[in-house]
């Protein structure tokens, strides 16, 4: 048992010294490119993440499904009010069982195959969904898609992470969250002119590009290091920074590093609450609860049914919605390797706590007959505000820290484990939705409200800063700090 400590004790020693050289040789070597030392061609880490974006709307596509066909599938498939929500919910539950499996079948098979069989998952989901003749049925094919989801949630953020310079990382991946909120938006609109059998069709057009698209670009090389497959990695590494640029140094700072996770034990879900990765999973798991019980899951699975409760017109203010967090996210995508990320999560918090406000005091205004001119307009602005601020910072950047805050070696394990936190909430919280506004609309977004402030706290307190560092910095950093 002492020889075991001492082993894990020289492993760290060992591991904190090849740090400290990468992450000085990082900056040297970044400082060189600045100056033109290095010709980076970034056009396959542009498609590269272009094709792994219709990954996301897809994702995007099975979030906004719901919401316009909720009358027109309870009236056809004789569902009740609880038979759909469980229809709603049972998404984020297949979420939760691919955010269980996604970590080891990443790390094992790789993280393009590991696309392509979450996009098989959602194929034959949408499939189910489209020839449903009862609830049954429907709820496998939402089961289906939900699970493929949950793996699409964790390996695109992890995979562009291992892809993108570090200057990158924030715009690309906020890109990913523009074009989530494109699928949300388009099955938004179109929902409302197709029947829900057609709508669940076009479901299957982003899986099919993204498979194809899967045999045209690399491998993430930080996989293929871990691999030990060393022709391929810097086959893929070249590929992605381009045949002129001089990958010597940072092909070998991936690999010292890799090797030094090499020597430590192999992690498991007990190894990550050690002293030494704690910092780490208390930040990812902590995002991912405040990021799911705020209520974001509720209000955009059932917004229609919002906006109509409220008074308010319910296609127009649901494609608003919609189309306002596709601006926003396009917005947060232009600030976040500018301001930050802290700064755009507290901003994002501060803007879903008053629209969680603003929404609960139109609830309260019609249910108490008092300025009912006024009470629709402030659901609207409530709802609005709402999307606008999650989607500029609490919608993508969670899943961006994520992928930046676990080291190599207990990526697998520990995004499985952010992730199924991730899922489990979303499915308390589109399970719970219907039942709380039956009980109080104004406190059901009271109580948002509330956790939307301690989201705020949280991130100020615990959430390190990482714009600008490469991921093994960040990993430094954060040890420091424990």
């Amino acid at each position: 048992m002492a020889d075991d400590q001492e082993t894990r004790k020289g492993g760290i020693l060992v591991q904190e010294e090849i740090r400290v050289r990468l992450i000085i040789s990082q900056e040297e070597r970044y400082n060189e490119s600045a100056e033109g030392g290095i010709r980076e061609d970034r056009f396959m880490v542009y498609v590269t993440t272009f094709v792994v974006a219709c990954g996301y709307y897809a994702f995007g596509s099975c979030l906004g499904y719901s919401s316009p066909t909720q009358f027109a599938i309870r009236e056809d498939v004789h569902l009740s009010l609880a038979e759909y929500s469980m229809f709603g919910s049972i998404l984020t539950f297949g979420g939760m069982i691919g955010a269980i499996t996604c970590g080891k079948i990443a790390d094992y098979i790789g993280r393009k195959r590991t696309m392509i069989l979450s996009s098989g998952f959602c194929i034959a989901g949408w499939l189910c969904i489209y020839s449903a003749q009862e609830a049954i049925l429907l709820d496998i094919g939402r089961l289906a898609t939900g699970y493929g989801m949950g793996v699409f949630s964790y390996v695109i953020p992890v995979f562009i992470a291992e892809i993108a310079p570090k200057d990158l990382r924030g715009t690309l991946a906020m890109f990913c969250g523009v074009v989530l909120y494109t699928g949300v938006c388009v099955s938004f609109i179109i929902g409302t002119m197709l029947t829900w059998r057609a709508l669940a069709l076009t479901g299957i057009i982003p899986c099919a590009l993204l498979i194809f698209g899967l045999f045209i670009i690399p491998e993430s090389p930080r996989w293929l290091a871990k691999q030990g497959n060393e022709k391929e990695f810097e086959a893929s590494l070249r590929r992605l920074r381009g045949k002129n640029a001089d990958i010597s140094e940072e092909a070998a700072e991936i690999q010292e590093y890799i090797e030094t996770l090499g020597k430590l034990p192999k992690a498991n879900l007990f190894d990550l609450f050690r002293k030494r990765y704690l910092g780490s999973v208390k930040i990812g798991v902590g995002l991912m609860v405040f990021q799911q019980l705020g209520g974001i899951n509720g209000i955009c699975f059932y917004v229609s049914s919002i906006f109509q409760s409220s008074g308010s017109p319910a296609n127009v203010g649901t494609i608003s919605y919609a189309i306002l967090q596709i601006i926003t996210t396009t917005l947060g995508g232009i600030l976040i390797d500018r301001a930050g990320r802290k700064p755009l999560l507290v901003v994002s918090g501060a803007g879903q706590v008053l629209g969680c406000l603003l929404t609960g005091s139109s609830f309260f205004l019609k249910e108490h007959g008092l300025a009912l001119g006024a009470a629709p307009a402030l659901a609207v602005m409530g709802i609005l505000l709402y999307a606008g601020a999650f989607s500029i910072g609490m919608g993508v950047i969670p899943w961006l820290v994520m992928s930046e805050i676990f080291p190599v070696n207990i990526k697998g394990v520990a995004g499985s484990l952010a992730a199924l936190v991730n899922w489990s909430g979303a499915w308390v919280c589109t399970l719970t939705f219907n039942f709380l506004m039956s009980w109080s609309s104004c406190g059901t977004f009271t109580l948002y409200a509330a956790i939307n402030a301690l989201a705020i706290v949280f991130v100020i307190k615990v959430v390190p800063e990482t714009n600008g560092r490469t991921l093994e910095q960040i990993q430094a950093a954060i040890d420091s700090s424990i």
